[in-house]
């Protein structure tokens, strides 16, 4: 990827197939997007057309798209304290890893898990022990865990965390994370004043090299309230100042930038990357 260029996008329906989503994108000046693996809320996966993907696949060489950003469902949660919830993370990443094949070389995003009161250390444990019956060294998808807000039990809302459970992984080489601005600004990280630190502690923590992709969204929420709730770009805490920062950092630009924020529909997401592009131009080229 060109580490001048902007790739900034959405979360894409998964309804019109794979090309659909390509042919979204396109139409709202998206060169990025992440799309759900399967239903966010629960369980199910739509059966893979082969013909559907190289139509994605060709839009994407043809548009110069950044990698693509995978979730996975909410509901997936590793180190939970019922062994049903446990076991569906286990089917559920598996599953999704070998579907992430028929779209090589991108990234599979996942919220590291909850430990609901067994503490965060077996939590990372639980995680670590998922992460390696999946995780295999043929893949070429990077699986990513997602800097999260803090709230309630969950696992993730410090550098510290993830380097944890990273270095558990056997196949590490094949994790990485994903910065999400609104969750690093409600788990205490302060985006506005004090990004150059940040990312010094990452690297020290994680390493830049580990950072792969970045969640856009601002915050309804003040520094450190450890709630986790989106807002539209300039309207909330963070504000669009800091976020064009965030985009057009040295150590960032390349990276696949994926909005979150809660708009009605395309349309409101076409007028917010257009709006950061503009805003993005003058520190890059």
């Amino acid at each position: 990827m060109n580490e001048k260029q902007i790739y900034i996008g959405c979360h894409l329906s998964t309804t019109g197939g794979f090309a659909g989503m390509g042919k979204d994108a396109i139409k709202i000046g998206a060169n990025t997007f992440a799309f759900f693996t399967r239903n966010p809320r629960g369980g199910g996966a739509k059966s893979i057309d082969p013909a559907d993907v190289d139509g994605l696949r060709k839009i994407m060489e043809e548009n110069n798209f950044g990698k693509l950003v995978a979730h996975a469902p909410y509901t997936l949660n590793p180190c939970s304290g019922t062994a049903k919830t446990r076991e569906f993370a286990l089917m559920a990443m598996a599953d999704d890893l070998e579907r992430m094949e028929y779209l090589p070389g991108n990234y599979y995003n996942i919220h590291p898990g909850s430990h609901v009161g067994q503490g965060t250390e077996r939590g990372i444990a639980m995680i670590c022990e998922t992460l390696n019956q999946v995780i295999t060294p043929e893949q070429s998808t990077t699986v990513l865990l997602e800097t999260m807000a803090g709230k309630g039990s969950e696992v993730g809302s410090r550098f510290e965390e993830l380097a944890e459970i990273i270095s558990g992984v056997i196949h590490n080489e094949k994790m990485g994370v994903c910065l999400d601005t609104c969750h690093i600004n409600d788990g205490g990280y302060d985006v506005v004043n004090s990004l150059e630190e940040i990312l010094e502690d990452f690297d020290r923590i994680i390493g830049l090299d580990r950072l792969k992709a970045l969640h856009i969204n601002d915050s309804k929420n003040p520094l450190g309230a450890r709630k986790d709730r989106h807002a539209c770009i300039g309207e909330g805490h963070i504000g669009t100042e800091a976020i064009v920062r965030v985009i057009t950092h040295p150590n960032l630009r390349g990276l696949p930038c994926i909005l979150e924020t809660p708009q009605d529909g395309l349309e409101g997401y076409a007028d917010e990357i257009a709006m950061l592009r503009e805003l993005a131009a003058p520190h890059i080229y």
